[in-house]
């Protein structure tokens, strides 16, 4: 299958964002470990959830270009299809 630009940077960005999760959710929990283990764990999960949304998002970009090209497809068919009836 061949991929446009768009979509390459799309998965790039997925990729780049689930390696800044699991990275960013290390880092902000060792940052954070001098104010103690449940204040670290709680600012570590709004950091994932915070990224999650981010994935999320890109995702959702990915989900509408794809249907956006299958509606055109579809465009397509029917006006095949009603210039042939005419």
């Amino acid at each position: 299958m061949l991929q446009d630009k768009f979509d390459k940077i799309i998965s790039f960005l997925l990729g780049a964002s689930w390696a800044i999760v699991i990275f960013g959710a290390l880092i902000t929990f060792k940052t954070f470990l001098f104010l103690g283990l449940s204040t670290s764990v709680f600012l570590t999960l709004l950091f994932i959830v915070t990224s999650l949304f981010m994935i999320l998002a890109l995702d959702t970009f990915a989900v509408n270009r794809q249907k956006l090209a299958e509606a055109k497809k579809q465009t397509k068919l029917l006006e095949d299809i009603y210039a042939r009836q005419n």
